[in-house]
C-alpha cells in the first residue's frame, strides 16, 4: 500500500533535518582528523548493500553519502543492489555500513512508497 502524499512530505522534512544533523557531526570529525598533529584514519572501500526499488532513491542516497564529509559514494552495482563507498575512517565498516542504511536509505524507502 502506497503511503499519503503528506506522509512523505513529513518524511522527506525528517529526512532533510537529519542530513543536517549528520553533515554537522561529520563536518566537526573531519575537521579534527585534518587538523590533528597526528591523524588516525583508516580509509576504505565499503560495499553497502541497498534495498531501494528506484534509481530516484539510489541516486538519492549516493548523493546524500557524498554529500556528508568524509564519505564518498563510488559506484553503484549493476544490479543496483550495492553502493560502493569510500570512507575517510571506517575503523569498523559495519557499523558504517549499517549507520548508512538506518540513517538516510530507511528514510528514503519510507518516502519512496
Amino acid at each position: 500500500m502506497r503511503r499519503s502524499l503528506p506522509a512523505r512530505a513529513v518524511d522527506a522534512v525528517v529526512l532533510t533535518v537529519v542530513f543536517l544533523r549528520e553533515l554537522l557531526k561529520s563536518s566537526v570529525a573531519v575537521a579534527r582528523a585534518a587538523f590533528a598533529r597526528h591523524p588516525r584514519t583508516a580509509s576504505a572501500i565499503l560495499a553497502v548493500p541497498i534495498d531501494l526499488r528506484t534509481d530516484f532513491g539510489i541516486a538519492v542516497l549516493a548523493n546524500l553519502v557524498t554529500l556528508t564529509p568524509g564519505t564518498c559514494s563510488l559506484h553503484v552495482s549493476d544490479d543496483r543492489r550495492t553502493l560502493y563507498v569510500h570512507s575517510l575512517d571506517a575503523d569498523n565498516p559495519a557499523a558504517i555500513v549499517a549507520d548508512i542504511r538506518r540513517t538516510f536509505e530507511d528514510r528514503i524507502r519510507r518516502i519512496e512508497g
